[in-house]
């Protein structure tokens, strides 16, 4: 390749499959179980990869993609549950901050949330998560300026169709499915996220070791409270291709 190719992550098949045929596969490698298809995504060099759910499968893919095909940018497309309440099913978030909210000290049954890789006892840092580089999100942005998502049906956006929005902000990260509302409501107002899922900071803090930028694109599948088990099985297919349209607008800044 004369050029370093962008590594782009997927968790599950209903996220990869929507670069569908504008991914033009030339090989594919497969490497600790983990099959990584070489080609172009509208044109740029990129390697994509299905990486499973959760922070140890993408920090392994993440190190792959730097370590084996040199990426230049690490990428993600999927699904996240919503946290803040003013946004809706299929709003897309593109991660300004990735926070791993599940690693700290639980004391008197309550979870104090530190960075990883220090002794959870005392604040070894005043740092909290894995911040995007500000500039690129700002060119970002300005690409999407005038850019619109396809209408999320009535159904999913719970009663009246609406046109998706595109923000940024704090995505939380943990190896758990939220599926209730006090947990959701609790790691909104400690933590400020818009959103949770399960790989982005993992993603973030590999990248961070090895000084590459990451973007990380989540269009929400549910709103994390009680109903989220339902919702994301329901809405998956129609809700992770924001995610994806957004990604393909932007991979050319990248």
């Amino acid at each position: 390749m004369s050029q370093k190719p962008l590594g782009l992550i997927c968790a599950i098949p209903n996220e990869i499959q929507h670069f569908g045929s504008s991914f033009e596969k030339r090989d594919e490698k497969l490497i600790a179980g983990f099959s990584f298809l070489l080609g172009k995504l509208d044109g740029v060099e990129t390697v994509l990869v299905e990486a499973g759910m959760g922070k140890v499968n993408a920090a392994i893919v993440t190190t792959l993609l730097l370590e084996q095909f040199n990426c230049r940018t690490v990428l993600f497309s999927g699904v996240a549950g919503g946290v803040d309440p003013k946004l809706g099913v299929g709003d897309v978030i593109i991660g300004a901050k990735l926070i791993q909210h599940d690693y700290g000290m639980i004391v008197s049954d309550k979870l104090t949330t530190y960075q990883p890789g220090h002794l959870p006892i005392h604040m070894p840092t005043e740092k909290l998560g894995y911040d995007a580089d500000a500039e690129l999100i700002d060119k970002i942005f300005g690409e999407l300026k005038d850019f619109e998502l396809p209408i999320i049906s009535a159904e999913a956006a719970g009663g009246k169709a609406r046109k998706p929005a595109i923000t940024s902000g704090t995505i939380l990260t943990g190896d758990q499915f939220i599926g209730c509302t006090v947990a959701r409501d609790r790691l909104g107002n400690e933590l400020g996220g818009l959103a949770v899922e399960m790989e982005g900071a993992a993603i973030a803090q590999v990248a961070e070791h090895y000084q590459v930028p990451f973007v990380i694109v989540r269009s929400l599948s549910d709103l994390a409270g009680e109903e989220s088990t339902m919702d994301f099985v329901k809405f998956l297919e129609e809700t992770a291709g924001g995610a994806a349209l957004v990604l393909r607008r932007i991979i050319r800044l990248l």
